[in-house]
């Protein structure tokens, strides 16, 4: 109870704020109707019609829990309408995506570690390459890939690859190297192999650092998705449902469509999280 009571004031102090703000946000629209009437508007109509709003500027909490929960069990599972249907489209571009990119930077960071050559070239690109917005490069993939006739799940794969590599390689490498010298000198007195120092010695050292970096490259992942469902016109997916409730300013579906990504993402994390208990505890490395 004690862990929960903190948690629980903060989401009631944030609901508190987003209530606040969107009746402050939703009125100039009441006072606008009622002025166009020539009536006035008491506080209590006043509260009731910044609630009830079709298109408010800002949703009320309690609307956006009925679109999501109108998106997820309201609709059939194969309407265009449902959340579930959306997210499952972005849910496997993103798990492609988050594998492509894994191995990607589990093998960069295995070849930095051991070649210095690697290290001094490969590494600094990599950095380099997330200076660059991922909104300036998702329109340019999807364009060049569908005038190769490329289209659907793999450029969306291809940049939530781009974003989520990037942390698994830097966590990788950072566990790969986290052994200090004396206990590699220990296998080198021992005539271990390279590869035997790798897989008892550095591997079992880079475990932690590499489920703390599968979490953030798989929320990454779903970032990567989402920016390139908007630039390629795409009608499914949960990035669609945020570009069409733009279009005919839905701003509940927004919403909606928004809570329903943070939530896929925290299940995606929450999932990476059990593995790496299962695995670590496996190892002997966790209770």
């Amino acid at each position: 109870m004690r862990n929960i009571l903190p948690v629980l004031t903060v989401v009631a102090v944030i609901v508190a704020l987003w209530y606040g703000a969107a009746v402050w946000l939703n009125s100039a629209w009441v006072q606008d109707q009622a002025a166009r009437a020539g009536a006035s508007v008491s506080l209590q109509q006043l509260l009731h019609d910044t609630m009830v709003q079709e298109r408010p500027v800002l949703p009320a909490p309690h609307q956006v829990l009925a679109g999501l929960w109108d998106g997820v069990a309201g609709q059939a599972l194969t309407s265009k309408r449902s959340l579930v249907y959306h997210g499952w489209i972005t849910l496997s571009a993103t798990l492609a995506g988050f594998a492509l990119g894994t191995a990607a930077g589990l093998l960069l960071a295995v070849g930095i570690v051991h070649s210095r050559a690697m290290d001094m070239s490969v590494m600094p690109w990599a950095i380099a390459s997330q200076t660059i917005p991922i909104l300036a490069i998702a329109p340019m993939v999807i364009v060049v890939l569908a005038s190769l006739g490329i289209k659907g799940l793999l450029p969306k794969a291809l940049i939530a690859a781009y974003l989520s590599f990037f942390p698994v390689l830097v966590g990788m490498v950072k566990g790969l190297r986290a052994p200090d010298g004396m206990q590699l000198d220990l296998l080198r007195t021992y005539n271990a192999s390279r590869a035997q120092t790798f897989f008892r010695l550095r591997l079992p050292s880079a475990m932690p650092y590499l489920f703390a970096s599968l979490k953030v490259g798989i929320a990454a992942a779903l970032v990567g998705t989402i920016v390139a469902e908007l630039p390629a016109g795409a009608t499914a997916g949960l990035g669609a449902r945020l570009l069409s409730g733009s279009y005919y300013g839905q701003t509940i579906q927004i919403w909606a469509a928004l809570f329903a990504a943070a939530l896929l993402a925290a299940v995606l994390v929450a999932l990476v999280g059990v593995a790496e208990r299962v695995v670590l505890k496996r190892m002997g490395m966790a209770r």
